[in-house]
């Protein structure tokens, strides 16, 4: 994500980090080199112009000339200044009485059916009961494509023939949504041109019809400055009250993230970042500002583990670690709650420092690996797993033919095991204490 912008600015920050104090002639220099790589990333002149305008101001002042480490001060004030731009974090309007509509909006193609579905998902994880509408009645497979992700999710979906006018289709979702007690009716309306008179229109009709409080235009993040002249024209027709950048995994440069928000004044609600049902983030400015600066983003880390591990059996399974009772099973059951996160490499990113080592790891390549650890663990009788001291070469071959991998392989993967094993009895008889403050037992 933003992969190229971030190489970018990070080869300015770190010639910057070579110099001792920095002269104004410095500062512009980096600033030219900043400039440049933030318009070929797409990001809208006006919206370049008006950023580097802030942090020259700041960078050549006494802020940066008095500090005992300016270009570290440099990053700093560009951090800021790109949280600025990005605007501040705009949370789904879900006050008052329910049911709270939110209409979806935006061209075709842009991934609008998906995200209908993924936004349910996230709302049902915030306690809502969400509903969603099939109100995409020119393109036939998408009433069946919500239908089928309806069926996946557990999430009931209100759909009609294809005869029955949209805006008329969405009254009487909001009418069943008040009537069955849903909380939040999501409407998939179908994709359209902002140049296209009549269709505009209808999108007029059903927020007439339906009164949503929230009118989200999804758009793809990858189109570049094509997006943000999108979000500018369906705002003037129909008053947009948030975006959602779809495609975001697959976006290198980061132009519309970067632009959208100045140029229209409507915020960035959500991000998707891959094709999984459960991945859509809410937006935080700061924490994209630190994904593009290679800084990484703990916090988002940090709430995806709290998602996807048991506290418990997290806290049990790290006593194992230190008591040298962790078997594989124990090391499938953390490897299945890791994938659930998401990709490893994206994963990786987020963590400070480790951004630029894993650039260049492709998603597939990182899923295949954890693939094939968890298929030779999944060829392993119970007995092997709780004691992988059997593991004799004659059960490796076995496990190797059943796995599809190579006993090379499932040598590897025992080695690698016992080197985990002998690093935690280290650390529990006190030669590694002080590494890990909090870890259990230390």
């Amino acid at each position: 994500m933003f992969d190229s912008l971030s190489e970018k600015l990070n080869a300015v920050f770190k010639k910057l980090s070579g110099k001792g104090k920095l002269s104004e002639a410095d500062v512009d220099a980096a600033l030219r080199e900043v400039r440049l790589a933030l318009l070929e990333a797409d990001v809208n002149f006006k919206v370049v112009k008006d950023f580097l305008t802030r942090v020259r101001e700041r960078a050549i002042g006494e802020e940066v000339m008095r500090s005992l480490s300016p270009a570290q001060t440099v990053i700093k004030i560009v951090n800021e200044e790109l949280i600025k731009t990005l605007g501040e974090p705009a949370k789904i309007d879900l006050s008052g009485e329910p049911p709270h509509v939110v209409m979806l909006i935006g061209l075709q193609g842009a991934g609008k059916t998906t995200t209908a579905a993924k936004l349910a998902l996230q709302l049902r994880k915030h306690q809502q009961k969400p509903l969603l509408v099939a109100a995409d009645t020119r393109r036939p497979a998408a009433i069946q494509q919500l239908q089928t992700l309806g069926t996946q999710l557990d999430i009931p979906v209100h759909a009609e023939a294809t005869t029955v006018p949209p805006p008329t289709i969405c009254g009487n979702a909001v009418k069943r949504a008040s009537d069955g007690a849903y909380s939040v009716v999501l409407l998939d309306t179908a994709g359209r041109l902002h140049i296209d008179d009549e269709l505009m229109h209808e999108l007029e009709e059903v927020k007439s019809k339906a009164k949503p409080q929230e009118i989200l235009l999804v758009v793809d993040a990858m189109t570049g400055q094509e997006a943000v002249r999108v979000a500018d024209e369906f705002h003037k027709r129909v008053g947009l009250t948030g975006l959602i950048l779809t495609k975001v995994d697959g976006d290198a440069r980061g132009g519309a993230a970067l632009s959208v928000r100045s140029v229209t004044g409507v915020p960035i609600k959500y991000l998707a970042v891959g094709e999984k049902l459960d991945q859509l983030e809410q937006f935080f400015p700061d924490r994209l500002a630190s994904r593009i600066l290679g800084m990484g983003d703990v916090l988002t880390l940090i709430e995806k583990a709290q998602e996807n591990f048991d506290q418990e059996k997290a806290q049990k399974a790290a006593e194992k670690l230190l008591s040298a009772k962790f078997t594989f099973e124990d090391f499938l059951e953390q490897l299945q709650a890791i994938k659930k996160m998401g990709p490893l490499s994206q994963l990786l990113g987020m963590v400070p420092g480790l951004s630029q080592v894993t650039k260049d790891m492709s998603p597939d390549v990182t899923d295949k690996q954890m693939k094939r650890i968890e298929a030779i663990i999944n060829s392993m009788t119970h007995e092997e797993r709780v004691n992988p001291d059997v593991l004799n070469g004659s059960r490796r071959k076995r496990i190797a033919t059943g796995s599809g991998t190579t006993v090379q392989e499932v040598n590897q993967l025992m080695s690698q095991f016992k080197q985990m094993q002998r690093m935690m009895q280290q650390l529990k008889s006190g030669k590694m204490r002080g590494m890990f403050p909090g870890f259990p037992g230390l």
